[in-house]
């Protein structure tokens, strides 16, 4: 089990770690990204950020939902966030949803079959284009009332490949 090795890890990583930072992000800044695993370090990398920089929101295909806007909400009144970056990424495979697959997947896991048979795909909210859904999430941001005009949004797109950044939208 990937538990017992995380756990086992952690004992390690506290033998050699345990510097306190403050709960405020550093830069100021708040991330909202997808969930991949590819970004796990190498978005950070990419980006020049480290531990205890910025607050990183992340979910499958960085969607600007109600979570979202609530924990960004967080970390501008409660945490000194004054700039937000939406980071998207090549390859996202909230892109490449299918309904029949995910239903296998269900049935193989023992989802009851009333659950199936209500389910839609839309309830994952799949996206059609990585830079549009940034726009989007950009769009998302600045109509909420919670999110203030003080507070810049900026929209990213990286390479999952080659880290590369590409500029959607950059707040001035």
């Amino acid at each position: 089990m990937v538990i017992k090795d995380i756990l086992s890890e952690n004992r390690k990583f506290v033998k050699e770690e345990g510097s306190l930072l403050s709960a405020n992000p550093a830069k100021g800044l708040c991330i909202i990204t997808c969930m991949d695993s590819r970004l796990t370090g190498f978005l950070e990398e990419a980006l020049g950020i480290g531990r205890g920089d910025a607050k990183i929101i992340r979910n499958a295909g960085n969607i600007v939902d109600d979570g979202a806007v609530r924990s960004a909400a967080v970390a501008i009144y409660a945490l000194g966030v004054r700039e937000i970056i939406i980071v998207g990424h090549t390859d996202c495979g909230m892109t490449r949803l299918e309904r029949d697959r995910i239903v296998s997947e269900m049935r193989k896991l023992g989802v009851d079959e009333d659950v199936i048979e209500n389910f839609s795909l839309s309830t994952l909210n799949p996206i059609v284009d990585e830079e549009e859904n940034v726009i989007e999430g950009i769009r998302r941001l600045r109509s909420s009332p919670l999110i203030p005009e003080s507070v810049k949004v900026h929209g990213l797109i990286i390479d999952i490949a080659t880290g590369e950044l590409k500029p959607l939208h950059i707040d001035e």
